[in-house]
């Protein structure tokens, strides 16, 4: 049986793009979002006061987010994930609305040479999309590229933000 603080409580958000799957532990601290092209398992039982608020905490500020008037999450966030995944998910936490960086920037910023592909990775498994904005993160050359929701998901993402711009290299 899992533990209180790794229990996944889910519950459905719809959206404008789609259904999201939003996902707290006991704690309510937020563990995943399952963008539309993603299944996740059945929702747990017996939810614990604190995962309550959790997840209606976490899909206020979403549904908010989709009517432009939140820029910023206040969320608990608990991603699991190796200690270079998280580093470069804290990392993606100071990209701010509406800007976009590139993959090598945020390498850089992390001391890596050549880890641009390394990011790419770790950004590709961000439990939490949208709340730890990956979308944010651009080709060098302005192209977008991978994303777990879709490329055209991204572009909304981007687009909802008015963030469709070249990727600032020089702001992280």
């Amino acid at each position: 049986m899992a533990s209180m603080t790794t229990a996944a409580f889910r519950t459905l958000l719809e959206t404008p793009v789609g259904a999201l799957q939003v996902a707290v532990n006991g704690d309510g601290e937020l563990v995943e979002i399952l963008l539309p092209n993603r299944k996740a398992a059945a929702p747990a039982v017996l939810m614990p006061a604190a995962a309550g608020d959790g997840l209606r905490s976490a899909c206020e500020q979403l549904a908010d987010y989709f009517r432009g008037t939140r820029r910023a999450f206040d969320l608990r966030l608990r991603p699991e994930g190796s200690a270079f995944e998280r580093q470069v998910w804290n990392r993606l936490l100071d990209v701010p609305y509406g800007v976009t960086t590139s993959y090598g920037a945020i390498a850089a910023r992390l001391g890596l040479v050549n880890g641009a592909r390394a990011v790419g990775r770790a950004n590709g498994s961000n439990p939490i999309p949208i709340v730890i904005p990956c979308h944010r993160i651009i080709g060098s050359d302005g192209t977008l590229t991978g994303y777990g929701g879709g490329l055209a998901l991204k572009r909304t993402l981007l687009e909802l933000e008015c963030a469709l711009a070249p990727p600032d290299p020089v702001l992280f």
